[in-house]
């Protein structure tokens, strides 16, 4: 009985200890610098994903994922994520997008949850888009905590001056650490 409460402290400890060290490191960090503005009408279509910062709900995508986003008549955007999982299946994931702010604001919020949750603030995740060349061939987008990082492109492969030249900028512009970056093969 005294090991299973010991275990229980344990990881009561850890978990607060790591809420700890996140809550110091935010305070550390400049807020995110998102971009002035997004054309949304400029932005759909399928973009690729060079890179990412790993997560739990792409943990089966091994390669080829992409993202397609169209303007629907609400005004909001229909997205539709694909990847190829480890036995070569394909996987699909369809969702919403909406702007936060005005028509021009680069904050979105995606929910890849049903309709008719869409009133719960939960099933939203922050989409901010971060950096975009004046092309919109190449962008990045994450959230306010930097917990989550897409490096996205209009084609399958990257110049790897531009690749690094915004990787320069995630790091001066935003703090970033790319430690855990890792990068998604496109076949």
């Amino acid at each position: 009985m005294r090991k299973k409460y010991y275990i229980i402290g344990l990881l009561v400890f850890c978990c607060s200890q790591n809420w700890a060290m996140a809550q110091t490191e935010q305070k550390t960090l400049a807020p995110i610098k998102t971009i002035a503005s997004l054309d949304v009408a400029r932005y759909q279509g399928t973009w690729y994903e060079i890179a990412k910062f790993p997560n739990w709900f792409q943990r089966k995508c091994i390669a080829d994922t992409n993202a397609t986003y169209k303007i629907k008549e609400d005004g909001n955007v229909s997205v539709t994520n694909r990847c190829t999982f480890e036995n070569n299946e394909k996987g699909e994931a369809l969702g919403t997008a909406r702007q936060i702010g005005d028509s021009t604001s680069p904050k979105l919020e995606v929910r890849f949850a049903p309709a008719w949750l869409g009133f719960l603030p939960l099933v939203w995740g922050d989409y901010w888009v971060i950096d975009i060349d004046p092309e919109y061939q190449l962008a990045a987008v994450s959230d306010p905590r930097r917990e989550y990082l897409w490096i996205l492109s209009r084609t399958k492969s990257v110049d790897q001056n531009r690749y690094q030249a915004l990787l320069g900028r995630l790091v001066n512009d935003n703090g970033f650490s790319l430690e855990k970056l890792s990068l998604t093969p496109q076949n």
